[in-house]
Formats: C-alpha cells, structure tokens, sequence
C-alpha cells in the first residue's frame, strides 16, 4: 500500500515538507506543519517538487518506484532497520537504503538523492503525515490507470 503524497510540496531553499493549501499564477500558498502558518512562495524565486511525482529508479529498464510505496518500505522496516540520519557517513546511507530497497539503481539514484528522501520521510514520519492511501483513492488510481490503458489501445 502506497502513502498518501497528494498534497505534500518540497520547496527549493527550505528544508522542510509543507502542506499546499492553494495555487496562484504566480505561485503557491504551503502551510508550514509544525507552526501551521501559511505563506506565498513566489514561483520565481522558489522550486517546487510535488513528493507525489517523486520515484526512483530501480534496476530494470529504467523503471522506477513511486516515493509512496518507498516511504511504506522504510515505515514498514523502521524496527528492524532504523533510519539512519542524513548526516551519517556515505556507507552508512547507502547500506540502509540498500536494505530499504535494494533493487534501487545505484547508477542514477545519487547519495545526495537518499539524503533527501531520508530527511522527508524523518520529518514526516515525527509528525504522524505518513498516512497510507484510502480504498476510494486506491480505487480512483485503479480506474484512472484502467481507463489510460484503454486510450493507448484504441489509438
């Protein structure tokens, strides 16, 4: 089962995970989580990565993984394999992700990748925002992905 993302923004500079509350033209309204402000981020001055759009690479034919079902891994093996802190040494970092997912592509998914990954689902998972998706959004996903099929095979 795949985590919920849907409404979770990184945004370039900031170090944190915040909640998108609206859009504008001109850029985004996030609230910060912890003290529940909500700010404009300018997109000329700000980046923005939707975590939801997020996946890695894994090691066949450039497949990847959805940053969802990677965060259920590392939830799901946080008593037998403990996250490590961003800050530890390369071989540490890597050795857990390795254990979290080791089919993942060691060619394109980069130390620095990791990192950021290890920081978002450490933040996230302190304060409880890890949530699993709902039978309606698994199943909205299901028919959406039914539906796609459809259309490449009538084209």
């Amino acid at each position: 089962m795949s985590m919920n993302l849907e409404k979770l923004v990184a945004v370039s500079t900031v170090s944190s995970v915040m909640s998108l509350v609206s859009t504008k033209k001109s850029g985004l309204f996030l609230e910060d989580f912890d003290t529940k402000k909500i700010r404009f981020f300018s997109s000329r001055k700000y980046n923005f990565t939707p975590l939801e759009s997020i996946s890695i690479y894994v090691e066949s034919d450039n497949e990847t993984l959805p940053l969802g079902d990677v965060f259920t891994k590392m939830k799901a093996q946080l008593e037998e394999n403990p996250l490590v802190s961003a800050k530890a040494s390369s071989d540490e970092i890597k050795a857990y992700f390795e254990k979290v997912l080791p089919i993942y592509d060691k060619e394109q998914v980069y130390l620095s990748d990791i990192k950021k990954l290890i920081k978002w689902f450490d933040y996230l998972n302190a304060r409880d925002l890890l949530q699993p998706k709902t039978e309606e959004e698994l199943a909205a996903e299901a028919a959406a992905d039914l539906e796609a099929k459809a259309d490449v095979e009538e084209a």
